[in-house]
């Protein structure tokens, strides 16, 4: 179902750049008591994941967005509030996102399912333990959703949360290419590219291609993410890979958090009723910006609303554990 969200912006923050610019600037990074490991995948690569097991609540595993990282805004401050209501949190890093460039040519993208899935196994080999929910942040969001879609009634989750999900890349990428949402675009880019540059820094690339000559995500995901991942062309990335289409298939409750305001995508990017399972809640709010949705009444003094409205739903859903996240 699609619902209507009860979060209120800041009013001194009321625009969707304001409230996507805030947190990632100004907002406080707490110094986390995790473990970080290196795991072997399957294929020879490798990946970087986070450990902070309290030893008294079930796993919930967390996926950043595109180049995030631990580091990122919303990652310690999520895990720093997951800790304090009782849960035990694994942080996982895409391939070559933890500040290491992965073995492998290929990269991580969008559509990359089988990552997450082998994660999810490895924690409960290891661990002994159930991995209950898994919150996906934009990217991390669109592969979550990607997953639980082809999943169906295979998933062990108890629950699922993605924030501000690109449903349809093709989208995201065309709004990149408009007005002040340029500026996040030659962000993501420089990084991307950044990123692939330290990959092949001491290898050969398998591509012919020069990245300081790509401007647009449509350019670099067609001359480098697709071809480095098995894709014909930018087209049937972005077609494979957006999770819009596989929200009918998905079968575990999950609840979607997404502002219509979201500088990275059209507002008719958002899936109707009739594409969403009986599973599946949209919960939609006039303004947010992208992973943004803070509010806050005094001027500089700002509260973040996701934490709070996760940890919420997480509640509803793992009833072992209910102490209430602390306000921030």
């Amino acid at each position: 179902m699609i619902q209507i969200s009860a979060f209120k912006p800041a009013w001194w923050l009321s625009n969707p750049h304001a409230q996507t610019v805030w947190p990632f600037l100004f907002r406080n990074r707490p110094k986390l008591k995790a473990r970080s490991e290196c795991v072997e995948l399957p294929d020879g690569d490798f990946l970087d994941i986070a450990w902070i097991d309290n030893q008294r609540g079930p796993f919930i595993l967390i996926m950043h967005g595109l180049e995030g990282s631990l580091q990122s805004h919303y990652a310690a401050n999520l895990i720093n509030q997951l800790d304090r209501a009782g849960y035990s949190a694994v942080f996982m890093h895409f391939r070559g996102c933890s500040g290491k460039p992965n073995r492998k040519d290929r990269s991580y993208h969008s559509g990359d399912t089988k990552d997450f899935d082998f994660i999810l196994d490895y924690i409960e080999q290891q661990s002994g333990r159930r991995v209950s929910a898994a919150i996906g942040y934009s990217l991390g969001g669109n592969v979550l959703l990607k997953w639980l879609g082809e999943a169906g009634a295979r998933s062990r989750l108890s629950i699922a949360i993605a924030i501000s999900v690109p449903f349809v890349l093709g989208d995201t990428a065309s709004r990149l290419e408009t007005g002040l949402s340029k500026l996040y675009q030659g962000h993501l880019l420089s990084s991307l590219k950044q990123s692939y540059k330290t990959r092949f820094s001491k290898r050969p690339s398998p591509l012919d291609v020069n990245v300081e000559t790509l401007k647009s995500f449509r350019e670099y995901d067609n001359e480098v993410t697709a071809p480095l991942n098995g894709f014909r062309d930018v087209d049937h990335y972005y077609s494979d890979s957006s999770s819009r289409q596989y929200l009918k298939q998905i079968q575990t409750p999950t609840l979607i958090l997404h502002a219509k305001d979201d500088p990275f995508m059209w507002p008719t990017t958002l899936p109707a009723q009739e594409e969403l399972s009986e599973s599946v809640t949209l919960e939609v709010s006039e303004n947010g910006g992208h992973v943004g949705f803070v509010s806050g009444a005094i001027p500089g003094v700002a509260r973040y609303w996701l934490e709070r409205r996760i940890i919420e739903e997480l509640q509803q859903y793992m009833t072992d554990n209910k102490t209430a996240p602390e306000s921030q």
